[in-house]
């Protein structure tokens, strides 16, 4: 059951995608007529989301030093239902800090302050998304997850190099701290989750060994609607 909103978006525009490209820009056509060049907020390949011709809903900046004031916010894709799915990756630590404020993932247990960005790993030179600390201290990475087959989403959906070292240095840790990893699913029509073998067989691997070790894995999905966001809760887990 979806929740009120946790996050809410600002005014929204729509549009039509009519292409993605260069990875960061997408060509968008409005409802007025006007064709215009957006931000794409999203590193990733977007598999499976980002059809031309989907309708799109995007945010403006006002900022004249922004050479592109609209940002690409969220896509409607039509799989089994008509969905919108949330690709800007840059407001997924928002949006837990909200579920994580308002202690809305009751499997993390009790815990006081929340900090943000603290350094962590072997080398010390990583960040970890949320530290939260409490009796015992949770070390907690995001990672954003959009990919979806048959109603099963799915992480990585490339190789991500990145992404393997965060799960060898959370299983590092694990006799030390809590260790999560949530994975934020950004679309509300998927019932389980997997990690994405197709497109890293080693992230798969690393994910499983890392379960083995103790590090607490949470498929926390959200709805999005134009409005915002509302919570779902947890998906299962499929290895």
């Amino acid at each position: 059951m979806t929740s009120p909103l946790i996050y809410t978006y600002p005014p929204l525009y729509s549009g039509t995608l009519i292409r993605r490209y260069k990875r960061f820009l997408a060509d968008i056509e409005l409802v007025n007529g006007d064709v215009i060049t957006a931000h794409c907020p999203n590193t990733g390949p977007m598999t499976g989301v980002c059809d031309p011709s989907s309708p799109v809903l995007l945010s403006y900046s006002d900022n004249a030093k922004r050479k592109y004031p609209y940002t690409w916010e969220a896509i409607q894709m039509r799989d089994a239902e008509r969905t919108w799915v949330g690709i800007n990756t840059s407001r997924s630590n928002a949006i837990v800090r909200s579920l994580l404020e308002q202690h809305l993932i009751p499997e993390l247990g009790d815990y006081g302050n929340i900090r943000s960005e603290v350094k962590y790993g072997q080398d010390g030179k990583s960040r970890i998304d949320f530290l939260l600390e409490g009796e015992r201290p949770i070390y907690l990475e995001v990672k954003n997850t959009t990919w979806a087959q048959e109603g099963k989403a799915l992480f990585p959906d490339t190789v991500t190099q990145r992404g393997q070292k965060h799960l060898r240095e959370l299983t590092a840790l694990v006799d030390e701290a809590g260790c999560v990893m949530l994975y934020l699913i950004n679309r509300g029509d998927c019932d389980r989750f997997s990690p994405g073998d197709d497109a890293d067989p080693t992230y798969g691997k690393l994910l499983r060994e890392a379960v083995k070790r103790g590090v607490k894995i949470l498929p926390c999905q959200v709805h999005i609607s134009p409005e915002g966001l509302g919570y779902c809760g947890l998906v299962p887990l499929e290895l």
